[in-house]
């Protein structure tokens, strides 16, 4: 448990900062644009090059990636059905398919299934998230973020506009160079440097969501709030809860495969969203109140994956 504490602990050190009146006004926006030009990098940059695909347990390999296309799908129907703006569409459209299965996820998934649990949940992290995140969620802001990380609705890019957004965005970089240059250690004091730069993600985006946390959702965004909380903690993990009961893949890999589903908003998601300029202080309630349903969603579905599965 001690990672969700940590998160709630640098929640509360950005609830001060913003209640104090300690920094400027614009602190969250600055320590977003920190988290896309360095922190997101720097882990892409880290972690892309150890990823190894697993032909053993296909289950926590292939579920995300059913869920991707069913939570993009969903909000953009939404977006059609109530008329949301380009904003508010990208902003949940990179937020809602991802998951916290890595620093929340990893931990949860030792504390109600045990240590036997967590190989099936690197590989749903792995081969799921992180490339889920590396491209969906950079592709997404690429195409939807708002002009110099103005806050306000954009109008539909040029072709060109839109290759130029997605080549020049730092994380987009960062993959390109991992993919081709990347090494699972780098020479000399690189490594250090890149490691230290990438701790700096989880600290730094979850005081800017702090920071920029509202308590009281604003009025216009209470619906797609409520939309985003049901899709991400209730109806995906029903997806995948279903999923694996149909196929009969009911076993611990499949068990982690739906608790790994249910887990809260990925907060490096959140910051590619709101350093893109979508959205931020909806998506930053999303996050931080995310981590507080999940304390009460993710006991429910351990619960419910080990009646419904070990009885399917």
């Amino acid at each position: 448990m001690a990672p969700m504490l940590l998160i709630l602990a640098y929640l509360a050190v950005g609830l001060v900062l913003k209640r104090t009146g300690a920094m400027p006004e614009n602190t969250g926006q600055v320590l977003n644009q920190y988290v896309i030009y360095v922190a997101v990098p720097a882990m892409i940059l880290l972690h892309l090059p150890h990823l190894q695909l697993s032909t053993d347990v296909l289950t926590p390999a292939i579920v995300p990636w059913l869920l991707y296309p069913i939570a993009i799908a969903a909000v953009w129907g939404c977006g059609k059905l109530l008329n949301w703006g380009r904003e508010l569409t990208g902003a949940l459209m990179i937020i809602v398919p991802l998951g916290n299965t890595s620093f929340l996820g990893f931990p949860m998934v030792e504390a109600f299934f045990g240590v036997q649990g967590l190989p099936y949940a690197v590989i749903y992290d792995q081969v799921g998230s992180f490339v889920g995140l590396a491209v969906f969620a950079t592709l997404i802001a690429a195409v939807y973020r708002t002009p110099s990380g103005q806050h306000k609705e954009a109008t539909a890019p040029r072709a060109g506009m839109l290759l130029r957004q997605f080549l020049t965005f730092p994380p987009v970089i960062a993959l390109v160079v991992a993919l081709t240059l990347g090494q699972e250690v780098y020479p000399g004091v690189v490594q250090q440097f890149i490691e230290t730069l990438a701790a700096t993600l989880v600290p730094v985006v979850m005081i800017a969501v702090g920071f920029q946390l509202q308590f009281r959702v604003p009025r216009n965004d209470a619906v797609p709030f409520a939309i985003a909380m049901a899709i991400k903690l209730v109806i995906l993990p029903a997806v995948a809860l279903a999923t694996v009961i149909v196929t009969g893949q009911t076993g611990l890999a499949g068990q982690i495969t739906v608790f790994e589903a249910a887990m809260p908003f990925m907060i490096t998601a959140g910051a590619i969203a709101i350093g893109a300029g979508l959205k931020p202080r909806l998506v930053a309630s999303l996050v931080g109140y995310g981590v507080l349903a999940g304390l009460i969603t993710l006991p429910v579905w351990a619960w419910l994956i080990e009646r419904l599965m070990q009885t399917s």
